[in-house]
């Protein structure tokens, strides 16, 4: 039997400010450059997520 394999953004669990700085300073802890890359790169995914999410609920009144 084997096993499902879900895909899975790390941008779907960054979901306000917090989260977001505590991901760059762990990507930043690393020191390899690409790794610090593909985290900003999750970031600009995850600030587009919010920022769509705050719009819909603003355009939902």
């Amino acid at each position: 039997m084997t096993e499902p394999i879900y895909d899975y953004d790390p941008a779907d669990s960054l979901v306000d400010s917090e989260a977001v700085a505590v991901f760059l300073a762990d990507a930043h802890d690393t020191g390899d450059a690409a790794f610090i890359a593909e985290a900003m790169a999750v970031v600009a995914r995850a600030k587009i997520r919010i920022e769509a999410d705050g719009q819909a609920q603003d355009s939902s009144f």
